[in-house]
């Protein structure tokens, strides 16, 4: 059998797995998207009480594309419009892409440059969540990926404009919970992840610190220092590499007990006194 009769199998081979991968994804989103439609409803109804029309609050959720920025948008959103205060705020609440963004990248090998530019550009907290999750047990390809990144941001717009159109319909969406949806969305996401005394130890503290800095200084402030406590409780409480401490101290103890004190040093050419 030839290379080139194998070729047809291994083309097979591959779409099955990509088949594979894609329905791993659609799965896997499918209760985050449930979630995401009713935050989606709750900004396109404060977006319309304020007085933005159908398409400028369609077209801030697909170029824009940030759902806890847009809502914290629409609570400073006045007139006159504080555009400084809007921007210092979008900046610090998605400031931690940041660190999603490397927490990700050297998962992603397996994408081309281009891939990689829009694969990032759709990064939500959720797809990094799920994408997380996926790479414990497989390695994260760009069919998964964008299984996620296709899903997300359509749910996400059509909930916008469903809000948008029939926000006046809808009443207070807050009234039912609906302003809740996203917090509720994350804990879930993040529950999945707590299963390490260092993880642990690092959510408490952060939800500990976050909630005390929105009493103390408000929004976005508690998620700038949320997320750096968090970060130095993980570093500190993480487990360090016995088994590489262990060997490094075996190989330093050897080399010492090789070592003959009557031996002549070797000193170069030229340097002996």
């Amino acid at each position: 059998m030839t290379a080139e009769s194998n070729r047809p199998a291994a083309i097979h081979v591959t779409h099955r797995a990509a088949r594979c991968e894609w329905c791993d994804g659609l799965k896997a989103v499918a209760p985050v998207a449930a979630v995401v439609m009713p935050v989606g409803l709750l900004f396109g109804a404060l977006s319309s009480a304020k007085g933005l029309t159908l398409l400028e609050a369609g077209l801030m959720s697909i170029l824009v594309f940030a759902g806890g920025a847009q809502i914290a948008a629409m609570d400073l959103w006045l007139d006159p419009m504080p555009v400084a205060a809007i921007a210092l705020s979008t900046f610090l609440i998605n400031a931690r892409h940041i660190l999603m963004g490397l927490s990700l990248a050297p998962k992603t090998h397996g994408f081309s440059p281009r891939q990689r530019f829009f694969a990032f550009f759709f990064l939500t907290d959720e797809a990094w969540a799920l994408s997380e999750r996926r790479v414990l047990n497989h390695p994260l390809t760009p069919t998964f990926w964008f299984s996620l990144a296709i899903v997300i941001p359509v749910v996400w717009s059509a909930g916008t404009y469903i809000g948008a159109r029939f926000g006046n319909c809808l009443g207070d969406p807050c009234a039912i919970g609906a302003d809740f949806t996203f917090t509720a969305l994350l804990i879930s996401l993040i529950a999945g992840f707590t299963t390490t005394r260092t993880a642990l130890s690092a959510v408490l503290a952060s939800c500990v610190t976050a909630t005390l800095s929105y009493v103390a200084l408000g929004a976005p402030w508690h998620i700038v220092i949320g997320a750096t406590v968090g970060l130095t409780v993980a570093y500190v409480t993480a487990p360090r590499d016995r088994v590489a401490e262990a060997a490094e101290r075996n190989l330093i103890s050897d080399a010492l007990s090789n070592l003959d004190p009557a031996a002549p040093l070797d000193c170069p050419s030229g340097s002996r006194p």
